[in-house]
């Protein structure tokens, strides 16, 4: 599915994993389905709202969550006063066509109190991997003072690739040579570095995901 990029940008018909698009049963429920937010990038569950049929219609045209308010009777786009929009870049619909899972990258906290999830800052999270590829591309936009990243990014792709080298050969000297907290220790600044040179050539970790995801077929 292609990602929503801006405001106005719609998102592609939803549909149930093929490809294909398909019906939602808004009648089983009296006109709503529960909407089930998913961060795009770490796979954390954000929030639950529900959607109409007009809520469904302006998410795909706007490429922003929007859901149908139980309490104020009205349809109402996440963010609107906050200004933390959730941006969509996928909608699924589950086998018995009645629940929607929304893909979204979130524009600031998701939750009223300031939490990332509506479930609290103890929920379970999402992938840290992509987290921290989400901080690293953060960095890369910002560049701040004194920040490790943005010296490693100043130094150059040619920089950054030496040292994913011998992050590479200190892991695999762990490997043969080291104990387990050796070996994970070394592979934990690999795997950072490689996010850094991924980011210093215009990529991330979604892109490696999806070349892995073509070759298992």
């Amino acid at each position: 599915m292609s990602p929503v990029q801006d405001e106005g940008m719609p998102v592609v018909d939803v549909d149930a994993g093929s490809g294909a698009e398909v019906q939602v049963d808004f009648a089983k429920a009296g006109g709503l389905v529960p909407g089930v937010v998913q961060h795009a990038r770490t796979g954390q569950v954000l929030m639950v709202g529900f959607l109409d049929e007009q809520a469904l219609a302006t998410t795909r045209e706007t490429g922003l969550a929007t859901f149908h308010s139980r309490s104020r009777g009205r349809q109402w786009t996440k963010g609107e006063s906050s200004g933390n929009v959730l941006r969509v870049e996928a909608v699924e619909v589950d086998c018995d066509r009645d629940t929607l899972l929304i893909h979204a990258l979130p524009q600031g906290p998701t939750c009223h109190t300031g939490d990332a999830t509506c479930f609290g800052p103890q929920a379970r999270p999402g992938s840290f991997v992509h987290e921290l590829d989400e901080v690293v591309r953060d960095r890369h936009a910002a560049m701040p003072e004194g920040s490790y990243t943005t010296s490693l990014f100043d130094g150059g792709v040619r920089r950054i690739a030496q040292k994913v080298g011998e992050e590479g050969v200190e892991t695999a000297l762990a490997a043969v040579a080291q104990d387990d907290d050796a070996l994970l220790g070394e592979s934990a600044d690999l795997v950072y570095h490689l996010l850094v040179l991924l980011r210093s050539r215009g990529l991330g970790l979604a892109d490696v995901e999806r070349v892995l995801r073509e070759r298992h077929g």
